[in-house]
């Protein structure tokens, strides 16, 4: 169907299109109070169009995809074409073909045949060691992608994933939260993640009111993912060139301290959003976005990196270049060396509601959530609640004085793009109070 989508657009007078066909397989285990509440499976098929009539560009998706829905797209798109204005810098797609090797890791049978509910027993069996109570979510399948475009592109991907998110209580403001996420069973451990989630509610017990201040903190991958994510997707040429980025202009130029290397591997092996080639069907690759505290790039797709005068970094999203695996590279030291360093400070294990108040400055807040500890001599000596991190992302990852040596995937509803980091360590972290 891909193929004769394209022929369509052609016919049309289109002078790039790009078909994307995506076909999902997914299981859902739902559980709350130690017991599973809601089981779920579904397959889903999606087209997608990416369009250009003279540079004028539009794009649409289809849930039925059949010739005659593929027809009638393909005519409303030309026809919405002639009312839009042209993209003047828009430099076209990829041309193809191209040779795609096989990355290993990406799909594991052993997933679609894995009896689920006994892999949610396990997590919250580990987890009730400490007499807590759990909910959370398990999601488990089978994606396979087919692209076509009229640059000679013809490829298809297929891979698996499993991912589980569990939440442990031991009483209000008393709670933990852990994930896995794996493409294969041999890296997917849901005991772990019920051990971790159980021990945090533990050493969280009756926690007092936070006082705003500077604090050296210890921040958890979990808690520190959306941050690397998002200093990666500041990367994008598009964000760069649209005011949303406070990475302009700053090829070159430190942005980060020394002890922060990140990288988009959309290419490396098991990674939980590894593929083998980006939207435009270019073959994804290893790219350093920050190398030792310095701007080394930005993402670009095709059309982007024409204006640039460089080569693509095989990140399409075809508007808008995206990171795929996000790496914050690890350190030497181990998570235990770090904290029995901290004199006084904080392990923040988790948060949410990250909020820009100015995306061109980077100005940021965001709030701890679960577990949040004090640390005093390199060891744990109580639990506060309400506090917001109020910050400027590029000061603060300028704050950063050591990783730790074993990074880890975090990937949850808020982390949408996979993030492979380990515990990350920093110094006088701007705390305010939280009025939630």
């Amino acid at each position: 169907m891909i193929t004769y989508a394209i022929k369509r657009a052609e016919k049309a007078g289109a002078n790039d299109a790009v078909a994307h066909f995506s076909k999902e397989n997914r299981s859902q285990i739902r559980f709350a109070n130690n017991t599973m509440t809601t089981l779920q499976n579904w397959e889903t098929e999606k087209l997608e169009l990416f369009l250009s009539f003279n540079k004028r560009i539009v794009s649409t998706s289809l849930d039925v995809v059949t010739k005659k829905s593929v027809d009638a797209a393909v005519a409303n798109l030309a026809k919405l074409a002639k009312s839009a204005k042209p993209k003047e810098d828009f430099g076209g797609i990829a041309a193809g073909p191209f040779k795609y090797g096989k990355i290993a890791g990406g799909y594991d049978k052993r997933i679609l045949n894995a009896d689920l509910a006994d892999k949610v027993d396990a997590s919250i069996n580990s987890a009730l060691k400490k007499s807590v109570k759990t909910a959370g979510v398990l999601y488990a399948g089978e994606e396979s992608v087919e692209l076509a475009t009229s640059g000679g592109i013809h490829a298809s991907d297929k891979g698996t994933s499993i991912e589980l998110s569990l939440r442990a209580f031991c009483a209000k403001d008393e709670s933990g939260h852990s994930v896995s996420c794996s493409r294969s069973m041999s890296d997917f451990h849901p005991e772990a993640a019920g051990q971790k989630a159980a021990l945090l509610a533990s050493l969280a017990k009756n926690p007092t009111e936070g006082s705003p201040g500077k604090y050296d903190v210890l921040f958890d991958p979990m808690a520190f993912a959306d941050l690397t994510g998002l200093a990666a997707s500041f990367a994008s040429a598009f964000y760069v060139e649209s005011g949303f980025s406070f990475l302009a202009d700053k090829l070159g130029k430190p942005v980060a301290s020394p002890a922060v290397s990140i990288s988009d591997a959309g290419n490396m092996p098991g990674g939980y959003g590894t593929e083998s080639f980006d939207d435009e069907g270019v073959p994804t690759q290893t790219t350093e976005i920050i190398k030792r505290g310095t701007l080394n790039t930005y993402l670009h797709n095709t059309s982007t990196a024409r204006k640039y005068l460089v080569k693509t970094t095989a990140n399409a999203g075809l508007l808008n270049p995206n990171p795929r695996n996000v790496v914050l590279q690890p350190g030497s030291r181990s998570k235990e060396d770090l904290i029995s360093g901290i004199k006084s400070g904080l392990y923040i294990t988790n948060v949410w509601y990250t909020r820009f108040q100015n995306y061109k400055t980077s100005d940021f807040s965001t709030i701890p959530r679960d577990a949040i500890l004090v640390i005093k001599d390199g060891e744990f000596i109580g639990s506060i609640k309400n506090i917001r991190i109020t910050e400027n992302l590029e000061s603060l990852l300028k704050k950063i004085i050591a990783v730790s040596n074993r990074p880890e995937w975090v990937h949850w509803w808020e982390v949408q793009t996979p993030v492979y980091l380990p515990y990350v360590f920093a110094e006088k972290v701007n705390i305010t109070k939280s009025t939630m």
